[in-house]
């Protein structure tokens, strides 16, 4: 798994010039990718952000590197224009597949955290504090899977 999390952004480039392609080619191309990205949101949660829109990659790219705190939320949460992102976050809390936590494994070193955008930008979140609201299941959370990777006793999962 965490093979493919490192290759997100060549996944991503590939998905996006897959699109931009079909959007080029069929003239009822955008009506596919509506229904294909908001199915995907009820499998997967809000993947097609980070993991398929052309849009998303290019974001990425112009802000890539960037620590002001203006550009880091134009990157977080720029996608509340499109009806996909609209609907596969809605569906972050229903779909099949989510991140989920070993209680058992985890030593609450906080990786998951300093990693995890909305925990950066959203104190009252946390993927292992205790009282806290889980990201994985927020609205913005487009399943990046940076906490997954990064998490040194495989404690966070992303499945079924």
């Amino acid at each position: 798994m965490k093979q493919i999390i490192s290759s997100r952004r060549f996944i991503q480039a590939a998905a996006g010039l897959g699109i931009f392609m079909l959007i080029s080619y069929y003239p009822d191309g955008l009506m596919f990718v509506l229904i294909g990205g908001s199915l995907t949101g009820i499998i997967f949660g809000k993947v097609f952000c980070r993991w398929i829109c052309p849009i998303g990659f290019i974001m990425e790219l112009m802000l890539k590197g960037t620590k002001d705190e203006k550009a880091s939320n134009l990157y977080n949460y720029h996608k509340m224009g499109c009806p996909i992102a609209w609907v596969t976050g809605f569906l972050n809390r229903f779909s099949f597949f989510k991140i989920k936590r070993n209680t058992e494994s985890c030593k609450n070193c906080g990786l998951c955290d300093k990693s995890c955008y909305i925990t950066t930008l959203n104190p009252k979140y946390s993927l292992y504090k205790k009282n806290k609201l889980d990201p994985a299941e927020n609205f913005t959370c487009s399943k990046c899977l940076e906490c997954v990777a990064v998490c040194p006793n495989n404690s966070l999962k992303y499945g079924r």
